[in-house]
Parts: structure tokens; sequence; C-alpha cells
């Protein structure tokens, strides 16, 4: 296939998959209302966020930090949920993007909390939102391996800070419509955890199968969506454009026998309804197959597709078929198939 690389896995199921809910909620009328002096000056309607990105609210957590106790619960729940004991897990992988500082990695704070032990390999996957995706295809890779019989995955973030940094900048009297655009990508942010464990489906027939998926690069694209805790600056047109091509370049390439195009469900990443809508118009999806979250809950980067997927676990039957759709800053793009 050219330009993707495609994986199968033979012998990986995903066990089970929880999300913590961030309790602070933030609304989009809130920002509104904190900006009103800005979009009086620049003559933006109140609304924006809603209207353009779908997005009615977010969450943050109550304290700074609280990201990572978050990742920690969701990986306990997600270790009851599954049945599997702590001391069982071999490999756990971090995928936020969020971190309090360069050293040491997120996961072994998170390693601790869990009380994982001390043979149980741990270590942080960055790949903007598309982590927590890589992070599933490297335990289920291990796992097929041989390396381990069970791996936990988490991803949790904390958009306060970028939030907090881009109400101030907006609010500099030199930010005029261009400036106020290409920031405001970033108050559709918002913060919560999730967690997935995944085991060797011959010890677990009732797991969920990893079957295989698709990756691919668009790196020339890496300077259209560039962040920190000061601030995240998008190029929103741009990436919604070169993102929709790199998706659709994958999507078109896969074989027509694996059929994706008849799948139960489509778990996307989360970002906005205009970029739901372009995928699913794109690609030809049901819209009915598409559940979202972005409206109540913002982008929450990595964490957005697992959240997604956890909270449409209980309308899936045996049999179903899933695909998770990611793509990430950078330009990256992965899809992985499940099979409940």
């Amino acid at each position: 296939m050219q330009g993707n690389a495609t994986f199968r896995h033979s012998n990986a199921s995903l066990l089970s998959v929880t999300e913590v809910l961030a309790p602070v909620t933030v609304t989009s009328d809130q920002i509104d209302d904190d900006l009103a002096d800005v979009l009086k000056r620049l003559r933006l309607p109140r609304g924006l966020l809603p209207r353009v990105a779908g997005v009615n609210a977010r969450r943050n957590w109550e304290h700074p930090g609280h990201f990572q106790e978050g990742a920690a619960e969701a990986g306990r729940r997600a270790l009851e949920q599954a049945g599997v004991k702590p001391e069982q897990i071999g490999l756990m992988v971090n995928t936020s993007v969020t971190r309090e500082s360069l050293e040491p990695s997120v996961a072994v704070r998170v390693h601790h909390e869990m009380g994982l032990p001390t043979s149980a390999t741990n270590f942080d996957i960055t790949n903007a939102c598309l982590g927590f995706v890589n992070g599933i295809t490297l335990a289920a890779s291990m796992i097929d391996a041989g390396q381990v019989d069970y791996a936990v995955v988490v991803a949790s973030e904390d958009s306060v800070k970028v939030q907090q940094a881009t109400l101030e900048n907006l609010k500099d009297g030199s930010v005029d419509r261009n400036n106020f655009m290409e920031q405001f990508a970033s108050l559709t942010l918002g913060s919560g955890a999730s967690a997935a464990v995944i085991g060797r489906a011959d010890q677990h027939p009732d797991g969920h199968r990893i079957v295989r998926g698709i990756t691919r690069a668009g790196t020339d694209h890496h300077d259209l969506c560039v962040g920190d805790h000061k601030g995240m600056f998008t190029d929103s047109t741009a990436l919604l454009k070169d993102g929709l091509e790199l998706v659709m370049d994958a999507w078109n390439e896969v074989p027509a026998e694996w059929g994706w195009s008849a799948m139960d469900r489509y778990i996307t990443h989360q970002v906005s309804q205009l970029h739901t809508d372009s995928i699913t118009e794109a690609a030809g999806l049901d819209s009915d197959k598409v559940p979202v979250t972005f409206p109540e809950l913002g982008n929450v980067g990595p964490a957005s597709l697992p959240i997604t997927l956890a909270r449409e676990v209980d309308k899936l039957s045996a049999g179903d078929r899933v695909l998770c759709m990611g793509v990430g800053s950078g330009l990256n793009t992965a899809m992985l198939e499940l099979h409940w």
C-alpha cells in the first residue's frame, strides 16, 4: 500500500476501557463572559464556540496535578473492570500530552499510584491526540510477541494552564481577529482521563479482539498546530483541509475486503462538529454510528477517543465491529479495528 503502514495483531484483546470525569464544568457562556470586552472590541458575536465548534462546555480538574491522579484512578478502574490484578501487569504506558515537568515521566507517578509491581515496564508515549491509539498498538504488539501478558494504557489531560494563558493572550489590546482565530481552538480543550487494559486473547475469549490497523504520516504539516503551556496556535483552516486529506488518503487505500465501510461503530477523536461532519461525509459514514462527546467535554486530547469508546461499551454487542479513527497534530493519522 503506497504511503501507508499496515499491521495485524494475532493474540491481543481489549479487556476494559474506562473514564474519569474531571469535576469542574466550564461552559462556553462563561468563556464568553470572560472575553466580553474582547468580543466587543473585535466585533465578534457571542456563542462562537457552540456555533463554530459545537462545544458547549468542557471539564477541568480542581487542582494542578490532579490529571496524574485521574490517570491512576482510570487505570485502577480498568484493572477492576477487567478482573486483572496489579501484580499481573507487565507494561504501563502513559500517553498524555499534559506533563508538569520534563523529568521524570508522567508514567512513573501513575505506576506508583496504581500500585504496579517493580517488574512492570513503564514509560510515556506522546504523539499529540494519537497517543492512546499508538499505546494500544504497542501494547498489543508486545503481547503478540510474548513479552507481557497484560498491559495498561492511560491518558489524562489538564487544559487549565492553556485555557488561562489563552484567555490572557486574547485580552491583550494588540490582538486582532486573525490572532483571535489562531488561538480559538485552544478554547475547545477539556480535561479528563481514560485507561484500557490489554490482555492475551487466548486467555480471554470474552475480550474484544484487536484486529488490525493502518497509519499514515503527513509530517510536512508539522507547523499547523503548535502549543505549550503559554498557548496553542493553530491554522484551523489548513489543519482541517490537510488533516482530512491525510485521513482519506489512508482510508481510500484500505483493502475492500477489510469492510471498513460497514463497521457498527466509528470512534473518532473529538475535535469539533466541523471536523466530525467533514470526516463522516468524506468517508460516507452513517452519522448515527459516529458518537460524539465534544459538545460537553470539548477536545480532551488523546483521552477523547477512549472516553468516547468507554461511553459506548454498554451499547455494543458481541460481534460488533468498531473502528477507532484519529488524526493528531504533526500530522499523523491512525485507525485501529476492534471486534466486540
